[in-house]
């Protein structure tokens, strides 16, 4: 373990100043069409998807947001924004999830992504998303913008 430039030690329990503000927002999402048949889903109607985006980090980092769920569409416009303090951003993950809400049923897969904070790139961005082996789909990707102030 390094230690800092006083001889300190990092201790992620410390009270932590924020370095920087990441906002996220979610346009849209769009591919399953292509890459899922279509009653994947749902039997009888277009699927209801709604996105996750989580911060994975040191404890201070952590946290959840969730858009609303999108009935009935193949091509979901969300256009949400969030917002994510943080104090170690070196060490932080953005990790985005889509799921199929389902009323009856545990809600489905849709895709996923993680990406360090350290790499993320300002602006808006086609974010590909992954299935659950880590095999990236052909089509599926969301419309995203990242910013951090």
């Amino acid at each position: 373990m390094r230690k800092g430039p006083n001889d300190e030690v990092f201790d992620p329990k410390n009270t932590l100043t924020v370095k920087k503000t990441l906002k996220v927002k979610v346009y849209m999402g769009n591919g399953w069409h292509l890459d899922f048949s279509r009653t994947h889903f749902d039997s009888f109607s277009p699927p209801d998807f709604y996105t996750k985006v989580y911060i994975v980090g040191v404890p201070a980092d952590c946290g959840k947001q969730k858009t609303k769920i999108i009935e009935d569409e193949w091509i979901p416009v969300w256009d949400e924004e969030f917002t994510f303090p943080l104090t170690i951003p070196e060490l932080a993950i953005l990790r985005i999830e889509v799921r199929e809400y389902d009323r009856s049923e545990k809600d489905d897969f849709g895709g996923q992504n993680c990406l360090p904070i350290s790499e993320l790139k300002p602006g808006i961005r086609a974010v590909p998303l992954y299935d659950k082996k880590g095999e990236k789909f052909k089509s599926v990707k969301l419309l995203m913008r990242f910013q951090f102030v």
